[in-house]
């Protein structure tokens, strides 16, 4: 049988070939029974630590010589270039709840820095019209000629002559706050439009309430009344940068500037009588 010697002593069975063993990763020596000179003329490809072996697959080796070139696609990770700058944003908290309607008119002439900062995330429309149309109503009789015109009309077409001219100041107040606002945020604010036009309004008429006061019985033309007119401006001015400094976070410069085209409107069709 094959396998087991036969009578003569001699094993039938063909001589064992010897197979080179593998040499343990890292070992830069021959495998043993493999011949040293033999060993040395082959190429050797040393694997760096931590890098995969390929153990002779061609398509691996092909495909790492390839990975960069034009035509093929590696995994790759892209940072964020904005960082947190599309995060989410709370709006901003009102700095307080909003004033009456009382405490409003008071605040902006006794405590106007305040009253200012504190309505600037507030609409006030309500008292804005309403201030705005009386203003309107009354601001007629401060000028000579249009109060000679209105006492010698009669009571029918008065009437309608006095509620188009409040409404003519409500509609005037309107665009030019919206113009203040246009520029504010032109500049550099970042304040709401609707405070900015109610609080203009009311800066208009309340600061122009002493020289219409004395222009109802003195005449706009009257040396008093011209005087308190230029004086009462001047304090439109410093309310008009003050609110809009206030409500767009500028400074009293940049502040002023937006409040410019108001002021010289304000001047030459109220102050100067040219309505």
């Amino acid at each position: 049988m094959a396998g087991f010697r036969n009578g003569r002593g001699r094993d039938n069975r063909p001589p064992q070939q010897h197979r080179p063993q593998q040499a343990p990763y890292g070992y830069d020596g021959p495998p043993q029974g493999y011949p040293q000179q033999q060993w040395q003329q082959q190429p050797q490809q040393q694997q760096p630590y931590g890098e995969p072996e390929y153990f002779g697959d061609p398509h691996a080796q092909h495909h790492a010589a390839t990975a960069n070139n034009p035509g093929h696609t590696q995994m790759f990770s892209v940072d964020d270039p904005y960082g947190q700058a599309g995060a989410y944003q709370a709006p901003p908290v009102p700095v307080g709840p909003r004033l009456p309607w009382k405490a409003l008119l008071s605040g902006i002439v006794l405590r106007p820095a305040d009253t200012f900062l504190r309505m600037r995330d507030h609409a006030v429309w309500g008292p804005a019209l309403v201030v705005t149309f009386l203003y309107g109503l009354l601001a007629i009789f401060g000028f000579d000629q249009a109060r000679e015109e209105v006492l010698n009309a009669t009571l029918s077409s008065t009437i309608p002559y006095v509620l188009m001219t409040g409404v003519g100041f409500v509609v005037a107040g309107l665009i030019l706050g919206a113009v203040t606002h246009t520029l504010a945020r032109q500049l550099g604010g970042d304040g709401a439009w609707q405070p900015t036009v109610g609080l203009s309004m009311l800066i208009m008429s309340l600061t122009d309430a002493p020289r219409l006061l004395f222009a109802l019985f003195l005449g706009g033309e009257n040396g008093l009344v011209q005087v308190i007119g230029w004086a009462t401006w001047l304090a439109a001015g410093l309310l008009f940068t003050l609110m809009v400094g206030r409500s767009h976070d500028l400074p009293w410069p940049k502040a002023l500037g937006a409040s410019a085209i108001q002021l010289v409107a304000l001047l030459s069709l109220i102050k100067l009588g040219t309505l």
